[in-house]
């Protein structure tokens, strides 16, 4: 009998995956729970045309991303810091103050995107990756200034 998975099940499939499975498992478990449906021919066409307009969200959220990357790259954001003795910073600059600067440029980015290779820990520029998208990085220049 074949199956289209509606979800993942371990060891057996992934959801949206077309398999051939054993009778009773596939009536008695996987269509009885609702981890699965039977493989008819308009299952799988409707199958396909998901994945289609899946594919074409998950393209235009590239898109969006790719121009969100090209505006980040162009500006320069200064983050104020306390200093000490020979102009230096007091602990590190985190991710959260550079999220917290962003938002007050307009930029809506998710604190766990931010890679910060090493500590912000001195006056200057820096540059700080941020992941938009698992397929879009965009490098950010960070200036930490004196705080007055």
């Amino acid at each position: 009998m074949k199956v289209i998975f509606l979800k993942d099940v371990k060891n057996q499939g992934k959801k949206g995956e077309i398999k051939e499975v054993k009778d009773g498992y596939g009536m008695n478990f996987l269509i009885k729970n609702g981890y699965a449906v039977q493989a008819t021919s308009t299952g799988v066409n409707r199958l396909k045309k998901e994945q289609a307009e899946a594919e074409l969200q998950e393209n235009l959220r590239i898109k969006d991303c790719e121009m969100l990357k090209e505006k980040l790259e162009k500006i320069m954001v200064e983050i104020p810091v306390k200093t000490g003795d020979q102009d230096r910073v007091f602990g590190s600059v985190s991710s959260k103050q550079i999220v917290s600067e962003l938002k007050h440029l307009g930029y809506d980015i998710d604190k766990k995107g931010i890679e910060i290779d090493s500590g912000l820990t001195s006056l200057g520029v820096h540059q700080v990756k941020i992941a938009l998208h698992k397929k879009v990085i965009a490098i950010v220049k960070i200036k930490l200034v004196k705080q007055k």
